[in-house]
């Protein structure tokens, strides 16, 4: 409908504009030779005299003439159609006033265009009937062309939008199949060219980041589930056997006071060490879904937060900071959580007499947080896996942990456009190193808001 539209319009127009050409053309031609005739016509005039010229019988068509004598009058030829009076202006010609003039005479009958000459004390005149039967013909003849190019152009744009929509048709229909299927891993075909290929490749990789997700759900539960299974075990059997002595009336018996304060420890570090798996496994899961907003913030406020919860949680644990301030903008409550884990995963390996250290400081456009311990380090081997979920090396399955505090680490300092990297100590222990895109202080901007502000004024 759109090509059809676009083409009778464009056929109007120029039907219109043709029109008028030729129209102007058939004008000049005919009042080029209205002025040939009447030189010739006034010639004859001033040679025999206006009345003694010689018209002769009108032949049915062509031009018409007519003599204007001094006094008024006119003659004609014998059986010539009359023309329309004389004009005043066309009066004023015979009476010497202008040499020529051309004019038109349009009535509801006849129109004529009527050239009058100076001739002698007169004047001639010699007009020819307008004739509009050459534009009817090339109105006629543009209206079957333009119909017949609606017509054409309308089956061709149907063709062409067919055609050209056609992997729109089969792109909608499977993204469809995948939607009733949710089947992600059927891609579709890349066909066609221009934006229908970007879009086609834009789903693409949409559908492969669906089932990158899709795989990591599932890979995070099949985790989850074996992560779980040995606390859950542990705990149902701990429990099975409490429940199993209550029943025979022999639990003050059958376990001292000493085993029974050792199993209801292992009990609360079991459900404690549940808990702690849930939370990260939730935190994990929401990826980087969040409703906390970024802000610009004091990362050294966040470090001393995350010490004093690491201290409030395990009272024994030493911390010796070196912090200097450093602007960053992002969410406290992640960051926070993050440095907690650095803190605890630190703590885990570094011997009672000597402290985790956490370093704070700017290193060029970056922010850089460093945290080591005087453990045995990280081997080699683990180091390109330190940061995989429910990842723990050998020598770190005997300590409390379910493996997820270095990939929460590793996933908030990715959202916040930082990186985590491990290495290897001074002390000999594990040395992790955060690094994060550092902002200007809110002091610094002020001055620069009030410079600009006091500039503009």
């Amino acid at each position: 409908m759109i090509a059809a539209t676009a083409i009778a319009v464009s056929v109007f127009v120029a039907f219109q504009v043709a029109s008028e050409l030729m129209d102007g053309q058939l004008r000049d031609a005919t009042e080029h030779q209205l002025r040939a005739d009447s030189r010739v016509l006034a010639t004859d005039a001033e040679r025999a005299g206006l009345a003694q010229l010689r018209l002769p019988p009108y032949s049915g068509s062509g031009r018409l003439v007519r003599v204007i004598l001094p006094d008024g009058s006119t003659r004609t030829p014998a059986g010539q159609p009359a023309l329309p009076p004389v004009s005043k202006r066309a009066g004023r010609v015979a009476q010497g006033a202008s040499n020529d003039l051309m004019e038109s005479s349009d009535s509801d009958e006849d129109g004529y265009l009527i050239y009058t000459l100076r001739a002698g004390d007169g004047a001639v005149q010699v007009a020819r009937a307008a004739d509009d039967s050459p534009i009817n013909q090339f109105g006629f003849g543009m209206f079957v062309i333009g119909l017949l190019c609606v017509v054409g152009g309308a089956l061709v744009g149907r063709t062409v939008a067919r055609t050209g929509l056609a992997p729109i048709d089969r792109l909608t229909a499977a993204a469809v199949r995948v939607a009733h299927t949710r089947n992600l891993d059927a891609d579709i075909p890349d066909e066609g060219g221009g934006e229908i290929q970007r879009l086609i490749q834009a789903i693409n990789d949409m559908l492969a980041a669906l089932r990158d997700s899709r795989r990591a759900q599932r890979l995070l539960a099949e985790d989850a589930a074996h992560e779980l299974k040995t606390p859950l075990t542990s705990l149902r059997l701990n429990i099975e056997l409490l429940v199993r002595l209550d029943r025979r009336g022999t639990l003050d018996t059958a376990l001292s006071a000493e085993s029974r304060t050792r199993l209801l420890n292992d009990l609360g570090a079991q459900v404690a060490e549940l808990s702690t798996l849930a939370a990260e496994l939730t935190d994990l899961a929401r990826g980087d879904v969040s409703d906390e907003s970024a802000e610009l913030l004091d990362v050294a406020d966040v470090v001393l937060a995350a010490t004093t919860q690491a201290r409030s949680r395990v009272p024994d644990i030493e911390v010796a900071l070196d912090v200097t301030s450093v602007w960053v903008s992002g969410r406290p409550a992640a960051l926070q959580r993050a440095v907690l884990n650095l803190i605890d995963n630190a703590a885990k390996w570094s011997p009672a007499d000597q402290p985790v250290q956490v370093r704070l400081r700017a290193e060029g456009t970056s922010a850089l947080l460093e945290v080591d311990d005087a453990g045995p380090g990280i081997d080699d081997a683990d180091v390109p896996r330190v940061f995989d979920r429910f990842y723990r090396a050998d020598s770190a399955r005997a300590l409390p942990g379910s493996g997820l505090g270095l990939s929460i680490v590793q996933r908030v300092v990715y959202a916040h456009g930082g990186r985590a990297t491990v290495g290897r100590s001074a002390r000999g222990g594990a040395l992790l190193r955060v690094d994060l895109p550092a902002a200007a202080p809110p002091a610094l901007i002020s001055r620069l808001t009030a410079g600009e502000d006091t500039a503009a004024r």
